[in-house]
């Protein structure tokens, strides 16, 4: 099963357009996601369904982040996103007359539901502001080792 990676991307992209002083269109986060702009659009589309994007027309349009970061958690945005599967494992039959089969489900249907539990707590906790400050201390930490003198 391929893996569902749009709450990574709109992170990315929302980290990049929290760097821009304006919007950034669509065509310019698709570079910086390495993808097609309809796929920028859909998703930024979800995301001003939520209210945390805002769009404008015409030239000097694009994407704008319409929240304060400090208040936007990676559960949110996952929300926005449709709530996509946390797991690509599950039962091979959903509704099996095996009782054998019933327990293993049983099992796994409640590792999983736990497991989900504690990602979306952990994800309540992180804001978008939690990844720019941590994103900026890399940032800095990286020109600190590429600055002239430094011997490398």
């Amino acid at each position: 099963m391929k893996r569902d990676s749009r709450l990574s991307s709109v992170l990315h992209a929302l980290l990049h357009m929290a760097e821009e002083d304006g919007p950034m269109t669509s065509d310019k986060l698709a570079d910086c996601l390495r993808t097609n702009p309809v796929v920028v659009r859909r998703t930024m589309g979800l995301l001003r369904e939520a209210k945390i994007v805002t769009s404008d027309r015409g030239p000097a349009g694009g994407w704008r982040i319409a929240v304060d970061l400090k208040t936007v958690t990676l559960r949110q945005l996952h929300a926005a996103l449709g709530e996509p599967a946390f797991f690509a494992i599950g039962n091979r039959n959903e509704t099996p007359e095996c009782v054998v089969e019933q327990a293993v489900n049983a099992a796994l249907d409640d590792t999983f539901l736990k497991a989900e539990a504690l990602l979306l707590e952990r994800f309540s906790e992180i804001t978008l502001a939690d990844l720019a400050a941590d994103f900026s201390r890399r940032h800095a930490e990286q020109r600190k080792t590429r600055s002239p003198g430094n011997g490398s």
